[in-house]
């Protein structure tokens, strides 16, 4: 194994450095996923219409439910691998490898047949219409088929940048959205496949990625590959996935919650247009939270060795410093969103009546949107530690106890004003508690180290 791909490195090199060579590729990686995403939506757009993204954004619940068992394999195993590697458990890494491909093949093929048979009873409990259940319907149907792809993709490029490759976990995602990019068009405007085409684009391109993966986890010479003996059912190594995964399994089930509110809410008071501008917008949103979750992933790494080794001076360095960077990127979202809205808007559509009602929302959902980078750092810090418990009521908070009641109580008040108002509003205030938990965890980190110097001093 050579020293440069080695994750021994994570407890020598200075954080600086390894942030920077952890945090780059996956903030690429990431951003690449949102251009995906967005792809889609432009598209969609200008090739399907508004109507379209109207029907893109009603698959947002199910998509987020999809990305709640994606995320429960495959953040709880990133977490298990960086601190067994920490504690020099090669086989118990290898074991989480294969785990983790038992669980998402289970999982993805599960979740695609029961989603199948109740598609079109979902989508209208989504919030679809007689002029959107059909482009809903064509777009999730495709997406359901590939389910057990993305769910073993995401899953192994998991694993791949925690065992100390985050560059190559970068180009697989790269690969996805270059042939992603480029199927789009090539189905939708020449083969005239329409929405289906958005959805074919998205399959393929995360296929050859995972052949890719398949190659690189083949190869005898890795730390972790394929080999017999992983593939049992390991208690202890489910358990340590799964409850280390529940804190974003949760707060994906809480996106469900939430996006499925926000529809009602939207189509109640605003309509099928109104729905299509929460479509743009979250689009939106996703890119910048995607580059802070590029921040997140390249800290969890980092984090998750050296609490395993018991270096809790760098614990606390990695996570400050992924702070600042993600506060200052969320500082600059805010920023473009309020200067240049209605251009921004422009890349998805060119009805009038979607650009306005997409401006309107824009401005309030990124009114306090500079707190949000600190909110999703601190949360990750519990995860990339393995402390679920607080991780998970951390997520909780901003979604579950604040989001979900400003949803139900401000739209009757004040219409989609108060749909859209109610997203800022969960922000500030989870933001308090999560500061205020954080500081006391830095504050319990401070006193083990001096105990532990105090101990060595005495020796």
């Amino acid at each position: 194994m050579s020293t440069k791909n080695s994750p021994l490195i994570l407890g020598t090199e200075p954080i600086g450095k390894l942030l920077g060579q952890y945090a780059v590729p996956a903030i690429i990686a990431m951003t690449a996923s949102s251009i995906y995403n967005m792809a889609d939506s432009i598209f969609i757009g200008h090739g399907v219409g508004a109507l379209g993204i109207a029907g893109l954004a009603l698959t947002f619940p199910l998509m987020n439910l999809a990305a709640a068992f994606g995320s429960l394999v495959g953040v709880g195993a990133s977490t298990l691998v960086s601190v067994k590697l920490g504690q020099k458990d090669y086989w118990g890494a290898n074991q989480v490898l294969g785990n983790v491909f038992m669980l998402n093949l289970i999982m993805g093929i599960a979740f695609s047949v029961v989603f199948l048979v109740f598609l079109d009873p979902l989508l209208y409990f989504f919030g679809a219409s007689e002029q959107t259940i059909s482009y809903a319907r064509d777009y999730m149907q495709v997406i359901l088929y590939g389910n057990v792809i993305t769910h073993m993709y995401l899953g192994l490029n998991s694993v791949l940048r925690s065992s100390g490759f985050p560059k190559m976990a970068m180009y697989m995602t790269l690969v996805s959205v270059v042939v992603n990019c480029a199927l789009n068009p090539l189905f939708i405007f020449v083969f005239g496949w329409g929405i289906k085409g958005s959805a074919w684009a998205t399959v393929i391109s995360q296929l050859l990625s995972l052949i890719w993966q398949f190659i690189h986890f083949m190869r005898p010479s890795q730390l972790l590959h394929f080999q017999k003996g992983i593939y049992g059912y390991r208690k202890e190594i489910v358990n340590g996935i799964l409850s280390i995964g529940l804190s974003p399994f949760l707060m994906n089930l809480c996106a469900c919650l939430i996006v499925l509110l926000i529809n009602w809410g939207l189509k109640e008071y605003g309509g099928d247009m109104a729905i299509g501008a929460y479509g743009i917008v979250n689009r939106i949103v996703f890119l910048f939270i995607m580059i802070i979750m590029g921040f997140n992933q390249g800290m969890q790494p980092i984090a998750g060795y050296n609490y395993g080794a018991r270096l809790f001076p760098r614990v606390l360095e990695v996570t400050r410093l992924t702070t600042w960077w993600a506060v200052g990127l969320s500082t600059t979202g805010f920023l473009i969103c309020h200067l240049f809205p209605e251009t921004i808007v422009g890349f998805f559509t060119s009805d009038e009546e979607l650009i306005r009602e997409s401006v309107f929302g824009l401005h309030i959902v990124f009114a306090v949107f500079p707190i949000v980078g600190f909110q999703m750092v601190a949360s990750n810090f519990f995860l990339s530690i393995g402390l679920s418990r607080k991780a998970i009521f951390l997520s909780l908070t901003r979604q579950l106890i604040f989001l979900v009641p400003c949803l139900i109580i401000l739209p009757p008040i004040w219409g989609t004003f108060g749909v859209w108002v109610s997203i800022p509003i969960a922000d500030l205030t989870a933001a308090i508690v999560t500061a205020i938990v954080l500081f006391r965890q830095f504050k319990q980190f401070k006193e083990m180290e001096a105990q532990h110097k105090q101990a060595n001093h005495s020796f």
